[in-house]
């Protein structure tokens, strides 16, 4: 390198070649975040940055889930930096949630896939969400409709809204769904009654609840597989 040429063009390079050879499955967290900063980051060498984004947020799932101002809190992160990040997760959730709306897809053989979507969707939300996605008869996705917001530790759902929600629909089958901010993804004994009501209310009108999920970042709980549906 001459004096003109920064050491971290080199690294960059490097990286981005070592990213190319396997489309990064064999580079660390702190790698892959300091290879996508270089992106918006051009003047700067990004490996301290992205090792404090790291740091401060946990892991690499945290970071993409972490608000545009938090994200500003750290040492070289500005504005544009943030969005983009945010932006990324905005793409992969889209990007999921066209492939679980496939034509083809048939949820119970892509069942990670759902998992996957509805912890990146609610399961980092500060806040208790519900979700509810309705499905066709032949199990493609037609919506996730996000029907309420709650608290860090309680969301409220109503069996009436959501057999309305599904005739507004015109849902076959649906599958419903909130997080735990807590992580803790036992059900509470009202989250047990509310879906047994739930199920009820929709069977009187020949729709079928598949599951209900609870998620957080990293657990999830299917009423389902616990035998709460029968």
């Amino acid at each position: 390198m001459t004096a003109e040429t920064p050491d971290y063009l080199g690294h960059r390079k490097r990286l981005r070649d070592r990213f190319l050879a396997d489309l990064g499955k064999s580079m660390p967290d702190y790698e892959l975040l300091e290879l996508f900063l270089s992106g918006y980051i051009p003047r700067k060498d990004t490996k301290p940055i992205a090792k404090q984004l790291l740091n401060k947020f946990g892991d690499l799932s945290n970071v993409l889930h972490t608000s545009i101002e938090d994200l500003m809190t750290v040492d070289g992160i500005g504005e544009n930096t943030a969005v983009n990040i945010v932006v990324s997760l905005a793409c992969w959730q889209r990007a999921s949630m066209q492939k679980l709306q496939d034509e083809k897809a048939v949820v119970f053989s892509s069942w990670d896939s759902i998992i996957d979507y509805l912890r990146s969707t609610i399961g980092y939300s500060p806040i208790e969400e519900f979700h509810v996605l309705h499905f066709d008869s032949k199990l493609k996705l037609l919506k996730d409709e996000a029907m309420q917001k709650g608290t860090v530790n309680t969301v409220v759902f109503y069996p009436r809204e959501v057999i309305r929600s599904a005739l507004n629909n015109k849902s076959r089958q649906i599958i419903i769904s909130h997080n735990h901010p807590s992580g803790d993804v036992t059900p509470s004994a009202a989250d047990i009654q509310l879906t047994k009501q739930i199920k009820d209310g929709l069977s009187t009108i020949g729709v079928e609840l598949i599951d209900h999920i609870i998620v957080s970042p990293n657990l999830s709980f299917s009423f389902k597989d616990a035998g709460l549906l029968r």
